[in-house]
């Protein structure tokens, strides 16, 4: 039974962490009444939670049956890609005048994304993708509260968990994820740290590069 207390969220949060782990898998349908009855809560917060994972773009609405898992195609995949990059760019931009210095933060908000980094390498690493999962969305959000602007980061946050649902179905596909899968957060961090916009710009970039490499393999 989840605690009454942050009910819409935590329904939100954990219908999330279904879809992205695929265990909603894309193009399935329930109804508000199935969810409620799954975590024996009202029907109230179980459809404010949809309403919001609809809104964030993860679900669809269909009139009088309920909601489904959005399907995400190749093209929508290179396209949130591609704006995902445009929106990154925003993230690192340092505002005219202010020196590479102050704009590096520091202290233990830094410490904790750089925490966040290593954890997020070693499940790179290793190839164990619900665990990177987690961690690559907390690095970022992290990240960007950081050292760009909310509404920015906001929105690269929400483009990284649907890039993540298309994504995952097809790499749990391969045989093996070790040394396929991105592992510079460590170098990211390091250069948001020093004030290097131009260096955190260009390890960003080979990361979409490699996330578009997936759908090139797709066809």
């Amino acid at each position: 039974m989840i605690q009454r207390s942050t009910l819409r969220a935590q329904i939100a949060d954990a219908l999330r962490d279904e879809v992205l782990a695929g265990r909603l898998p894309a193009g399935q349908g329930f109804t508000v009444k199935e969810i409620a009855e799954q975590y024996g809560v009202s029907a109230t917060p179980v459809r404010e939670a949809l309403v919001d994972l609809s809104a964030q773009g993860l679900l669809d609405v269909e009139q009088h049956r309920g909601f489904r898992v959005h399907v995400f195609t190749p093209a929508d995949y290179r396209a949130m890609v591609e704006a995902r990059a445009l929106v990154a760019e925003g993230v690192f931009r340092r505002p005219p005048g202010l020196s590479p210095s102050a704009h590096a933060p520091g202290g233990e908000r830094l410490a904790s994304v750089r925490r966040r980094a290593e954890a997020a390498e070693r499940a790179a690493l290793a190839g164990d993708l619900d665990v990177l999962i987690g961690y690559d969305l907390r690095f970022w959000r992290e990240l960007g509260d950081l050292v760009g602007n909310p509404y920015i980061a906001e929105f690269l946050d929400r483009l990284r968990v649907q890039c993540w649902v298309f994504a995952v179905p097809h790499l749990r596909e391969q045989p093996g994820l070790r040394g396929s899968l991105w592992t510079d957060y460590c170098e990211l961090v390091a250069a948001v740290e020093r004030g290097d916009d131009a260096a955190a710009g260009r390890i960003v970039a080979a990361s979409d590069e490699r996330a578009l490499a997936l759908v090139e393999k797709l066809g």
